[in-house]
């Protein structure tokens, strides 16, 4: 009995012929990539922001708020540094006001030139010379010229009104007259609230003179003890029909006011007669 039921528990070997036909396992085919087409570009899933980009943030305002501290730390550590002092020694005023006979002496209505100018403007102008008689100006009205109506000698009317505002203009005193037929002067003085204003008034007109088209189309004559002041001889203008137009002209600066003289002619006017009338009027001022 024993020998049959170990016989039974044995395997049975099976042919050489079925365990051939037995299915081998083979490994699970993977597809191979498909070609990438040549130019076409392989479209990728976009990469996520990782977190490194927000650690370096963090770290730089911690850097920044760490170094302002320590700054400020070493800062507030050390010894204050004294300003320099707002007034001098040597510029101090005295306690007590001088006594009466050792105060200087006032300057005289001679030495102090804003006495002159700051009365009546129109006492300063050039009187005419004999012989001569007083020309109608439709801008002059008793003397006096409005900041509109000197604007409009210029060429760009409404600039020239603005720069005068500008300028800080406080008023223009004038004088006309004729000589003869044809020869007319005008003298006007352009005052301004500040010697500045009235230096870049003169220096503008100085600056175009020399044009062509604008101004007398050359650099003019130096004034002599005037500081600024040329004079100017314009080439003869001419039109068909028309006598011929002569014109000379004179600018300089003393203190605040602009000396502005012109004269015209039909006839040739010589550097002699516009330079003495600038130095008549240089002396009035």
């Amino acid at each position: 009995m024993e020998t049959q039921d170990t016989q039974a528990l044995e395997p049975v070997p099976q042919p050489a012929q079925e365990l051939a036909a037995l299915p081998v396992p083979t490994a699970v085919p993977v597809p191979a990539p498909a070609p990438e087409a040549e130019g076409e570009p392989v479209s990728r899933p976009a990469r996520r922001r990782g977190r490194t980009a927000l650690i370096v943030a963090a770290a730089a305002v911690i850097g920044l708020v760490g170094g302002t501290a320590v700054g400020y730390g070493v800062q507030a550590d050390r010894e204050p540094t004294p300003l320099p002092a707002l007034s001098q020694a040597d510029l101090a005023y005295p306690v007590k006001p001088l006594p009466e006979n050792k105060r200087p002496a006032p300057l005289s209505a001679g030495e102090d030139r804003k006495v002159k100018t700051d009365g009546d403007l129109r006492k300063l102008l050039l009187d005419k010379p004999s012989g001569a008689r007083k020309a109608d100006m439709w801008w002059v009205n008793d003397g006096w010229v409005d900041t509109a109506s000197y604007a409009l000698d210029f060429e760009s009317e409404a600039y020239m009104f603005e720069t005068l505002v500008k300028s800080d203009i406080r008023r223009v005193a004038a004088a006309a007259w004729q000589q003869g037929e044809f020869k007319n002067t005008n003298v006007r003085l352009v005052q301004f609230r500040s010697g500045e204003g009235a230096r870049d008034h003169a220096e503008g007109q100085h600056g175009y003179m020399p044009e062509a088209e604008d101004g007398a189309g050359n650099e003019g004559d130096a004034l002599k003890g005037s500081g600024n002041g040329r004079y100017y001889l314009y080439k003869v203008h001419e039109k068909a029909g028309y006598l011929p137009l002569y014109r000379a002209r004179a600018i300089f600066q003393r203190g605040d006011i602009t000396v502005d003289i012109n004269i015209f002619d039909t006839k040739r006017i010589s550097k002699n007669d516009i330079r003495t009338l600038a130095e008549r009027q240089l002396e009035r001022l």
